[in-house]
């Protein structure tokens, strides 16, 4: 299987794709992410595409470093009735945020962009709903407490690997899609290269 570059520094992305047998370096894009959601929620732009132009954009500007390299790009973003969720910067936001899903279903979409020489030359989209249990106050406190820092901030206020898993009443979805990386789509796509 070819060796990509993982335009990204998400530990769970590179942890994916280690875990399935894809050889990766890893260079982060450095894209600034709010910057670029809220410039295309302006437009109107639908979470899919967003998701998308996001994931496109990371391994766009990587891929343009190096020649005829394959470039791997992804986004995950959280879509409640529309509306985009985004990381949050401190506890008191992430508190914020599980209430607003407190008791709701919810889309986590994450898109793969593949990239050379600067362009796309592939991309995915895929959708998972989450439910989340009807939970009180202090219980949504109570899970908080128990994530650290890091995995608060890199993977929004949930970790469906970890802690996270014990929020929802029901998950629909494939479990690496919602953990930010389609990478059954990723290897049909590299087979198909070779």
């Amino acid at each position: 299987m070819h060796k990509i570059i993982l335009a990204s520094n998400s530990k769970v992305r590179k942890k994916i794709l280690d875990e399935n047998g894809i050889e990766c370096k890893v260079f982060p894009s450095n894209v600034d992410e709010e910057l670029v959601k809220k410039s295309l929620i302006k437009e109107n732009t639908s979470p899919e595409l967003i998701s998308k132009n996001l994931a496109e954009l990371k391994a766009n500007k990587i891929s343009l470093k190096f020649n005829n390299e394959i470039v791997l790009g992804a986004d995950s973003v959280i879509d409640i009735n529309r509306e985009l969720v985004s990381k949050p910067k401190n506890r008191e936001e992430a508190l914020k945020i599980l209430k607003k899903l407190n008791g709701k279903t919810h889309h986590l979409i994450s898109s793969i962009c593949i990239s050379k020489n600067g362009s796309m030359i592939w991309n995915y989209t895929e959708k998972a709903a989450l439910t989340m249990k009807n939970m009180t106050d202090q219980q949504l406190k109570e899970y908080l407490y128990k994530i650290k820092d890091e995995e608060l901030y890199s993977y929004n206020v949930y970790q469906i690997e970890g802690e996270g898993r014990t929020l929802f009443s029901k998950i629909e979805g494939d479990e690496d899609t919602i953990m930010g990386l389609p990478v059954k789509k990723i290897k049909d796509y590299l087979k198909n290269l070779e």
